[in-house]
Protein backbone atom coordinates (compact mmCIF):
# COMPACT_ATOMS: atom_id res chain seq x y z
CA UNK A 1 0.00 0.00 0.00
CA UNK A 2 1.37 3.42 -0.94
CA UNK A 3 1.68 6.10 1.73
CA UNK A 4 -1.07 8.29 0.25
CA UNK A 5 -3.41 5.30 0.20
CA UNK A 6 -2.57 4.60 3.84
CA UNK A 7 -3.17 8.21 4.87
CA UNK A 8 -6.39 8.42 2.87
CA UNK A 9 -7.66 5.21 4.47
CA UNK A 10 -6.75 6.55 7.93
CA UNK A 11 -8.49 9.85 7.15
CA UNK A 12 -11.60 7.94 6.12
CA UNK A 13 -11.47 5.75 9.25
CA UNK A 14 -11.15 8.62 11.73
CA UNK A 15 -13.40 10.95 9.77
CA UNK A 16 -16.70 9.28 10.59
CA UNK A 17 -16.08 7.47 13.89
CA UNK A 18 -17.05 10.53 15.95
CA UNK A 19 -20.69 9.78 15.15
CA UNK A 20 -20.40 6.42 16.86
CA UNK A 21 -17.81 7.11 19.59
CA UNK A 22 -17.74 10.89 20.09
CA UNK A 23 -14.72 13.02 19.33
CA UNK A 24 -11.35 11.27 19.56
CA UNK A 25 -10.33 13.43 22.51
CA UNK A 26 -13.55 12.75 24.44
CA UNK A 27 -13.34 9.04 23.65
CA UNK A 28 -9.68 8.84 24.66
CA UNK A 29 -10.49 10.75 27.89
CA UNK A 30 -13.11 8.11 28.75
CA UNK A 31 -10.67 5.30 27.96
CA UNK A 32 -7.95 7.02 30.02
CA UNK A 33 -10.27 7.24 33.05
CA UNK A 34 -11.17 3.56 32.79
CA UNK A 35 -7.59 2.38 32.27
CA UNK A 36 -6.37 4.64 35.08
CA UNK A 37 -9.03 3.33 37.48
CA UNK A 38 -8.23 -0.26 36.56
CA UNK A 39 -4.49 0.19 37.02
CA UNK A 40 -4.95 2.14 40.25
CA UNK A 41 -7.04 -0.71 41.67
CA UNK A 42 -4.64 -3.35 40.43
CA UNK A 43 -1.45 -1.62 41.55
CA UNK A 44 -2.79 0.09 44.66
CA UNK A 45 -1.13 3.33 43.55
CA UNK A 46 -2.87 6.17 41.70
CA UNK A 47 -2.20 5.97 37.99
CA UNK A 48 -3.04 8.87 35.72
CA UNK A 49 -3.40 8.15 32.05
CA UNK A 50 -3.97 10.94 29.56
CA UNK A 51 -5.79 10.85 26.22
CA UNK A 52 -2.39 11.18 24.56
CA UNK A 53 -1.19 8.11 26.48
CA UNK A 54 -4.20 6.24 25.11
CA UNK A 55 -3.27 7.16 21.54
CA UNK A 56 0.32 6.05 22.13
CA UNK A 57 -0.72 2.75 23.68
CA UNK A 58 -2.98 2.01 20.73
CA UNK A 59 -0.03 2.75 18.42
CA UNK A 60 2.13 0.36 20.50
CA UNK A 61 -0.58 -2.31 20.25
CA UNK A 62 -0.65 -2.04 16.49
CA UNK A 63 3.16 -2.05 16.42
CA UNK A 64 3.20 -5.29 18.38
CA UNK A 65 0.76 -6.81 15.92
CA UNK A 66 2.97 -5.73 13.03
CA UNK A 67 5.81 -7.78 14.50
CA UNK A 68 3.76 -10.81 13.50
CA UNK A 69 2.75 -9.56 10.04
CA UNK A 70 4.52 -6.43 8.81
CA UNK A 71 2.47 -6.35 5.62
CA UNK A 72 -0.88 -6.06 7.43
CA UNK A 73 -2.14 -2.80 5.93
CA UNK A 74 -4.93 -2.31 8.48
CA UNK A 75 -2.41 -1.96 11.32
CA UNK A 76 -0.44 0.69 9.42
CA UNK A 77 -3.68 2.55 8.67
CA UNK A 78 -4.72 2.38 12.31
CA UNK A 79 -1.33 3.70 13.45
CA UNK A 80 -1.73 6.71 11.16
CA UNK A 81 -5.24 7.28 12.51
CA UNK A 82 -4.17 6.96 16.15
CA UNK A 83 -1.28 9.36 15.50
CA UNK A 84 -3.69 11.94 14.09
CA UNK A 85 -6.10 11.50 17.02
CA UNK A 86 -3.19 11.69 19.48
CA UNK A 87 -2.00 14.95 17.93
CA UNK A 88 -5.51 16.36 18.27
CA UNK A 89 -5.70 15.22 21.92
CA UNK A 90 -2.29 16.74 22.67
CA UNK A 91 -3.38 20.05 21.19
CA UNK A 92 -6.56 20.01 23.33
CA UNK A 93 -4.52 19.95 26.59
Amino acid sequence: MKRQQTLNAARKAVGSRHRRYGTPTANFEAIARLWGAHLTTKLGTPVEITPTDVALMFVYTKGARLQHDQAHADSWIDIAGYAACGAEAAEAK
